[in-house]
């Protein structure tokens, strides 16, 4: 188990079509391709000896420090070593793959020395297809290439002008290749992988790498610099939009909601998912932290996504899938890699998601919650779009009054949860408000009578008198933290004494100094063994409800000691395990779209944002004229 790095000592780096994670130590130990959802060629997280790995480091060198940073605003991952015998870096990029799907990827992995010298030893085991698939290795002067029956990666050398060509020993290891390189002070080696080229192997000169590398730095910064957040914890904001950045599918637009998969939300435990799809419910709060933040074209692009997904249900009058592949499909079909032994023996590891089949009807409020609030931003739904919207709000106001599956995907049966039937009237709000905005087709008197009937079955059934709450569904007494949204969703005001009850109650009982846990499986079996961490995206709606809720001294103390989880790098997975470390798929999208919310949030209630930034902040209900 020592031969797992922890997963908070991981970086991420991207092209916008896939993505890899490296460690600390200099290993790259996931990484997939073509697309984030493709069979991993690196997958040394859920199986240090046959996942596969490429790990750069010093050889021999006594270790006295290592440290990870990004290059300021960029993805750009730098690796320190300080050694005994000199100061080492390892440089990882990836430059932008583009808009068009591709399985051409480069990953850049530069080594330099900046003080004494120091030998690298390089190893390079590649695992194709989960490593189930064999593959073949052509060794030439200037690199490799592994080919396997359904993907080639090619690795070329990177070489300093300087550099003698006895510098570098390279040797087949196994199903691998080991090479060492010394480099003294001021010197630069490396490798660039490119999968899916067919290329042979070439020496890659010092001004081709350095011109990959500050298209890809400009690319970044130019980005970022859309941004108009000037709040208090701009490095928080902005580390967490590059991270969002980097978890999209440049393609389609579409949000992934992390880019592993079978990372455990307890160690040794069963809890372990496969998160590289886009979920509708992520997705669609990406669009409020986007527009927060400025950047327009990016939630454009992710509402024709939406749209999409829309008319596919409308034309065949069935229900949203709540997950799909980044292309929009839907084969999901779940499988266990039984020969993979799992991060840390955490078992099983698991590919594809039983979940995309569940019915899950919160994701109808977070949908139309999400095309609402663009509007105001002047992303105003086509003729056919606002069509097919309506046609799947005629869907929900027949199945609304259903048991489901909920937001949290339980295994245990379907429920009446109470967050599906509030976001369900979320949806349907929705619709009436811009059917009235605009004079559009849509039956709004049906609508506003099925958002009366749930809105008062919500208030009947929803609410538990004794325990002084609304609970997670009507025949439990089971707390949710997912019902932290209710005010900031419009549904009930944040003074309102059911909700402040509702608020007390969770804070005492799943509040763990400032972190938040979904529920206790405890008292409400949700089908699946084992426990889990606390939710880092709960634990940011808690800081949103405390602040509207007028107690913003306890959001804001809340708000900062969950920034002191963040690793080095300032991310978050999706929970936080019982002794601070970070469990689950890794980074998790909505952790960082629920940072962003939080943040903004805090800002304008301190009178800190400046005007550009504070439409975001208000409640889902705040606009019924179009934005000017």
């Amino acid at each position: 188990m020592e031969s797992y790095p922890i997963v908070e000592s991981h970086g991420l780096i991207g092209d916008l079509q896939t993505a890899a994670l490296i460690a600390d130590d200099g290993t790259l130990d996931w990484f997939c391709a073509p697309r984030f959802d493709s069979p991993s060629l690196f997958a040394g997280l859920l199986d240090h000896k046959r996942g596969g790995h490429f790990r750069i480091a010093p050889d021999g060198a006594d270790y006295v420090r290592k440290e990870q940073l990004y290059l300021p605003g960029t993805p750009i991952l730098i690796t320190r070593f300080l050694t005994s015998d000199g100061v080492g870096e390892v440089i990882d990029f990836m430059p932008v793959a583009g808009d068009t799907p591709t399985d051409r990827h480069r990953l850049v992995r530069l080594i330099s020395v900046v003080r004494g010298t120091i030998r690298f030893r390089i190893d390079c085991q590649p695992r194709f297809n989960y490593g189930r698939d064999r593959h073949e290795i052509e060794m030439y002067a200037d690199g490799v290439v592994f080919r396997s029956p359904t993907l080639s990666m090619t690795v070329h050398r990177v070489r300093h002008a300087d550099q003698r060509p006895d510098e570098v020993e390279i040797e087949r290891d196994g199903d691998g290749v080991r090479a060492f390189a010394t480099l003294r002070e001021g010197a630069t080696s490396g490798a660039l992988v490119e999968t899916g080229s067919g290329e042979r192997p070439r020496l890659i000169g010092p001004e081709e790498i350095r011109a990959m590398y500050e298209q890809t730095r400009d690319y970044w910064r130019a980005w970022l610099s859309g941004s108009c957040y000037r709040g208090r914890w701009r490095d928080a904001v902005e580390r967490s939009a590059l991270t969002l950045k980097l978890l999209t599918y440049a393609p389609t637009g579409a949000l992934i909601a992390a880019p592993t998969a079978g990372l455990p939300e307890q160690i040794g435990g069963t809890r372990n998912w496969d998160y590289r799809y886009a979920w509708i419910r992520d997705a669609s709060a990406s669009v409020y932290a986007l527009l927060g933040l400025g950047f327009t074209e990016e939630a454009r692009r992710y509402l024709l996504w939406l749209n999409d997904r829309i008319c596919e249900a409308a034309g065949r009058a069935t229900p949203l899938h709540h997950l799909y592949r980044v292309d929009g499909s839907t084969a999901l079909d779940e499988e266990l890699l039984d020969h993979l032994e799992g991060y840390r023996r955490s078992r099983p590891v698991r590919i594809g998601n039983a979940a995309a089949d569940q019915l899950q009807l919160d994701i109808y409020g977070e949908a139309l919650s999400a095309i609402h609030f663009a509007d105001s931003y002047g992303l105003r739904s086509s003729y056919q779009a606002w069509l097919n919207t309506v046609k799947s709000i005629d869907w929900l106001c027949e199945h609304w009054d259903r048991p489901d599956e909920g937001i949290w995907e339980t295994r245990g049966g379907r429920q009446d949860f109470t967050f599906g039937r509030v976001m369900s009237w979320v949806a349907v709000d929705r619709a009436i408000r811009l059917a009235q905005r605009y004079g559009v087709p849509g039956e709004i008197d049906r609508w506003s009578t099925e958002r009366s009937r749930i809105y008062h079955q919500i208030m009947n059934r929803g609410y538990h008198p004794a325990r002084r709450a609304f609970v997670q569904h009507y025949d439990s007494d089971v707390l949710d933290a997912a019902l932290l949204m209710m005010p900031s969703v419009g549904f009930i005001a944040p003074d309102d004494p059911m909700w402040q009850s509702t608020l007390r109650a969770m804070g005492g009982e799943l509040v763990s100094d400032s972190l938040v846990y979904r529920y206790n499986p405890t008292a409400s079996p949700d089908g699946l063994a084992g426990n889990e961490g606390t939710f880092s995206m709960c634990t940011f709606w808690y800081v949103e409800a405390l602040a509207r809720s007028g107690r913003l001294d306890d959001a804001l103390i809340t708000f900062e000691k969950m920034l002191t989880y963040s690793t080095r790098l300032g991310l978050f997975a999706e929970e936080i395990g019982p002794t601070g470390e970070q469990v689950g798929n890794f980074p998790q999208a909505f952790s960082h779209l629920a940072l962003i919310k939080a943040a903004m949030t805090l800002d304008q209630l301190m009178d800190a944002a400046p005007a550009p930034c504070r439409a975001p902040l208000e409640t889902l209900v705040e606009r019924d004229s179009p934005r000017p």
